[in-house]
């Protein structure tokens, strides 16, 4: 499937680049840690405590990264005037419409539906895992 997205400027933060998949991964594996602290509590409490450092501090570390991109996207909103434009449904220049574009193909990011459904996903397992450990296991 070809990407709409490969003449936008926006090419290295819609695109799969390096870094954006190093973010992804600190996500992931933050995830992962935060979801794990109750099981692995129940084996160590020191286990416990270092998911919930590993998980805590890779959160950080990603919500950052997410934070600065969704700032500089809110900056160029509001230097364009893009919502007023469209609430006024003013004619778009090329370049609000190139913004635009650019916007929604930074948004479509195939990384965050996958994290999306990661969290979903290893969520329901460790809320089952930590139910089976909490009432089957004490």
């Amino acid at each position: 499937m070809k990407k709409e997205c490969l003449k936008c400027s926006q090419l290295d933060k819609c695109q799969d680049s390096f870094v954006s998949w190093i973010f992804f991964l600190i996500g992931l594996i933050a995830a992962i840690a935060i979801r794990v602290v109750v099981i692995l509590d129940s084996y160590h409490p020191w286990y416990g405590k270092i998911a919930w450092y590993v998980g805590v501090l890779g959160f950080f570390i990603f919500f950052v990264y997410k934070f600065k991109l969704d700032n500089t996207r809110s900056i160029l909103i509001l230097k364009a005037d893009l919502v007023n434009k469209i609430d006024k449904r003013e004619n778009l220049s090329f370049d609000d419409y190139r913004l635009i574009k650019d916007i929604l193909c930074a948004l479509s990011s195939r990384k965050d539906r996958i994290n999306y459904f990661f969290i979903f996903f290893t969520s329901i397992i460790a809320f089952l895992l930590a139910l089976y450990l909490d009432i089957f296991r004490r």
